[in-house]
């Protein structure tokens, strides 16, 4: 049994929640942005698509509208969002600041070490079936 573990060696979800913890931790520790990677992917989905209404960030995202709800808060009192309105105005169209645009394109970078950390585990042809078979979880 590996590390210990007994029997919980075989099970997958578990392996899912440590890999997902190693991959946080590093991410964390070497990153230095003050960011979560949740709001990474907030403010990297906007850059991308400008004008993005939270309830399609949110599902886009696959998060709960009250979390998304706080990170953009969060952002938006760091400076690095602004809420506008959109074409249809029951919605909040999002869109980056210029402090967002720069804290993005530092997140961009530390995003890219990291990911040649976690790619460096794998051959490549592994790297893009985990993405495969991760995609087969979370779709």
């Amino acid at each position: 049994m590996a590390d210990g573990l007994g029997s919980l060696d075989a099970i997958l979800g578990l392996h899912l929640r440590l890999a997902h913890g190693a991959v946080q931790r590093h991410f964390a520790e070497h990153s230095a942005l003050g960011l979560t990677q949740k709001q990474v992917s907030v403010l990297w989905l906007t850059d991308e698509q400008p004008g993005i209404a939270q309830t399609d960030l949110a599902r886009r995202l696959q998060m709960d509208r009250a979390t998304t709800m706080a990170i953009v808060h969060a952002l938006e009192k760091q400076g690095l969002l602004a809420r506008g309105r959109a074409a249809d105005a029951r919605r909040v169209a999002l869109s980056l600041t210029a402090e967002g645009r720069a804290s993005l394109a530092e997140a961009r970078t530390a995003i890219a070490a990291h990911e040649a950390w976690l790619r460096g585990r794998f051959t490549a042809a592994e790297a893009e079936m985990l993405v495969v078979l991760l995609r087969r979880i979370h779709h």
